[in-house]
């Protein structure tokens, strides 16, 4: 055994400095400790050592590896070395064996050495260092490690002689003084851990604090009581709310109840985060905040509120609401809002006496077309404005679109409502509209409809009170109609306005089907079929409706440019479906209405639908009337432009029905002509028709283009005009309209040979 081995185990007894040395036993001991600790996976180590003698007092030799707390904690001192020095390196050994031994050893007498060393050859160097000291050791003992949380403390008694007293009262003397160190050693280390748990809660309790202050968002502690405990700086400067306030005083009383449910939903543990939004008053304004509250987790059982400002949200969502209900140009309600109090109105049980009606400004387009929108704007405002003073109290005006407004009168029958209808006809017709001196006229055609409680919906009442209107339109406008179901004009305009309904259900649910009709040519030996495309609305009971009943209304009511869209689309799917049949076919024409060529959006939609189908489109010709060509000469050669790099060719139809001259053909570059019925209907009994239809016959000859007569009923007119040089014929002797979905072939079978 070397000197300085010696020396140290000298110095456990004395806790005198090593010869040679500065270093202190307690300063090895720590040092080892440390290692130990890293040994252990523990925040601290300890051993509590006590000569037999002395037992277990204040001043016994008490180790701490973590800033000497145990140390001072027991009124003892310590030193700090470096880890790893000579010294502890020369005696580590020692101090292994002593701190990593945790079974208790009995050692009575030296005649037990060798059974002892046997048994426990790590005791071996122990037993020698005593002896060479002449320490008269009894007995040597090292118990177990004691841990409480995350710290433990080595026990260990080093009982140097049995001549004290106390020694003989007990069998096991160092037993005895490990249960005392046991009992310490297990109050140090629950204090200890207290401590580090107290430290470790206070170290998170800060920096929960501290990330609670830098949240970006409005928080708060709310108490049992409902009160703000705490409020981040956020809160503080955005928010009318101070510690130790209710929430429930910063509300109206009528958002209390959400509140309450909101935070009993959390508190019962219902849900884990729950919220309301809520207005309160932040300054001169009202602002709306959306409240969540989800548990604190903490012993005051406290709501952690976080607190979003929706303000903007409502705003925009009241903007919204506001334009979905009323018109932005004249803040009258809208067409919506108008029908919405009109459904209402015909649900109330009283079913008080009411007029709804209907009025359209006269010429109001020449305002937009010589003054500009701008003007028209302007003029729709001051209108507005002069309808809410010519009202009763109580009434109701909307504008519906456009140059129209919608009255609902409460309380009124037939005589009120025509004393309102004619005070609006006349305060209109002298109410003086100049824009840049341009002084414009204003009058205004009212339909006045009773509302009827036995109507299905509010669309029938509406309907009535439209088609009196457009009647006191046709009438000469300036004036009113009174809707009366007994008036032939009337019940007609109704049925219209009716069609015009099922025309738009049709439209929405396919209740259309296209047929066609043959185009027989009779000197031309064409293989293929020309055939004219017509349609057909179907009724719920499979019946088909002609189109001379539903078109008219599709014209009045601008629904015909949307039928055109249908009949082109499907016929072009069924061309793409049916390949083979259309490259069989020659041509096959689609009528256009008059309405179509004067809207720009179909015409657009047209250019781009026939884009997509470069197999189909030379086999088009699109029929316009000679009507709608004279009077919308620019559109018609609009149209033949955008139809001439297709390869789709155009006819004109009902040529000779309204005509006063042969001018505008000059200008109108046609492939086909196809003559009025009426002057082919009669054609063999009849000079004049002869005569006309003879002249058309030379003016295509003359001017490049082919000739088509309808209605032709019989062969005898088919020969007539074949023998004058008309090109093509249609009528029921070829053939009556078929269902374009039976047509199997596009091979042509000759009609007159």
């Amino acid at each position: 055994m070397t000197n300085s081995t010696q020396q140290l185990l000298k110095s456990v007894f004395t806790d005198g400095p090593i010869e040679g040395n500065n270093t202190s036993v307690l300063s090895l001991l720590n040092q080892a400790l440390q290692l130990v600790c890293k040994r252990m996976e523990c925040t601290a180590a300890f051993v509590l050592t006590s000569q037999y003698d002395k037992l277990f007092a204040v001043d016994s030799d008490i180790i701490d590896t973590t800033e000497q707390q145990c140390v001072s904690y027991f009124g003892a001192s310590s030193t700090s070395e470096p880890l790893f020095n000579q010294q502890l390196q020369d005696n580590f050994p020692l101090f292994e064996s002593i701190l990593c031994n945790h079974q208790p050893i009995i050692y009575a007498s030296l005649a037990e050495q060798e059974l002892i060393a046997a048994d426990n050859p790590i005791l071996i160097p122990l037993l020698e260092i005593f002896d060479d000291l002449d320490i008269d050791c009894k007995h040597l003992g090292l118990s177990s490690v004691l841990q409480v949380g995350n710290v433990k403390v080595v026990l260990g008694t080093l009982c140097a002689s049995d001549n004290n007293p106390l020694a003989n009262q007990y069998d096991d003397p160092c037993q005895f003084v490990l249960n005392l160190l046991e009992d310490t050693a297990y109050q140090l280390a629950s204090s200890l851990e207290l401590r580090r748990l107290a430290v470790l809660f206070d170290n998170k309790n800060k920096q929960y604090q501290e990330l609670f202050q830098l949240l970006p968002m409005p928080c708060a502690l709310i108490d049992l009581h409902d009160n703000v405990v705490l409020q981040n700086g956020v809160s503080k400067h955005s928010l009318p709310i101070t510690i130790g306030q209710s929430l429930f005083n910063l509300l109206r009383e009528d958002d209390h109840p959400l509140l309450l449910d909101t935070l009993h939903i959390v508190r019962e543990g219902i849900l884990r985060q729950a919220w309301c939004e809520v207005p309160l008053r932040n300054g001169v304004q009202i602002k709306w905040y959306k409240f969540s509250f989800c548990q604190a987790l903490n012993q005051q059982q406290q709501l952690l509120l976080m607190i979003e400002d929706v303000t903007e949200r409502y705003r925009l969502t009241d903007e919204l609401s506001f334009h979905s209900n009323y018109d932005v140009l004249t803040g009258l309600p809208n067409r919506l809002q108008f029908e919405n109090m009109l459904e209402e109105l015909l649900h109330e049980e009283d079913q008080v006496p009411a007029c709804i009606a209907f009025i359209d400004l006269d010429q109001f387009q020449v305002v937009n077309d010589l003054s500009g929108h701008q003007a028209g704007d302007i003029l729709l405002q001051q209108v507005a404005t002069r309808l809410k003073q010519l009202l009763r109290k109580g009434d109701v005006v909307a504008r519906l679109g456009g140059d129209e407004f919608g009255l609902l009168m409460h309380y009124s029958d037939m005589s009120s409502s025509q004393q309102v209808a004619k005070r609006i006809c006349q305060q209109l017709f002298d109410h003086e509209f100049i824009w840049k001196g341009i002084k414009h006229n204003i009058s205004a055609s009212i339909g006045i409809a009773k509302v009827d409680y036995a109507d299905p919906d509010i669309y029938g009442v509406m309907s009535k009170a439209d088609a009196a209107c457009r009647l006191a339109k046709e009438k000469g406008r300036n004036c009113w109609h009174f809707y009366n179901p007994e008036d032939p004009q009337m019940h007609f305009m109704y049925n219209q306005m009716l069609a015009s309904v099922d025309i738009t259900g049709a439209l929405a649910l396919n209740q259309f089907e296209l047929f066609y009709q043959l185009i027989e040519p009779l000197d031309k030996p064409e293989t293929g079929i020309h055939m004219e495309i017509l349609l057909r609305m179907v009724q719920s009971d499979g019946q088909y409706i002609s189109p001379g009943v539903f078109l008219p209304a599709a014209e009045r009511y601008n629904l015909a440019p949307r039928v055109d869209k249908w009949v082109i689309d499907h016929l072009l799917k069924w061309g793409g479906n049916n390949l083979a049949i259309w490259k069989q076919l020659s041509m096959v024409s689609v009528n256009l209405s008059a309405m179509s060529l004067a809207d720009k959006e179909f015409m657009n939609w047209l250019e781009m639908r026939l884009m997509v189908e470069p197999e189909l489109v030379s086999k088009l010709c699109f029929e316009i009337t000679e009507t709608a060509a004279v009077s919308q000469l620019d559109q018609a050669t609009g149209l033949i432009d955008l139809l001439e790099p297709f390869g789709c060719k155009i006819a004109l139809d009902d040529f000779g029905s309204g005509f006063s001259s042969f001018a505008y053909l000059k200008c109108l570059d046609v492939d086909y002509v196809k003559i009025d019925g009426q002057f082919v209907v009669n054609l063999c009994e009849n000079r004049s028709d002869k005569a006309i239809v003879s002249a058309i016959c030379q003016l295509g000859k003359d001017m490049d283009f082919e000739v088509i007569a309808e209605f032709v009923e019989n062969t005898e007119i088919g020969v007539y005009l074949k023998n004058i040089g008309v090109d093509y014929v249609q009528g029921y002797a070829i053939n009556k309209p078929t269902r374009l979905a039976e047509l199997q072939s596009g091979l042509r079978t000759p009609w007159l040979t």
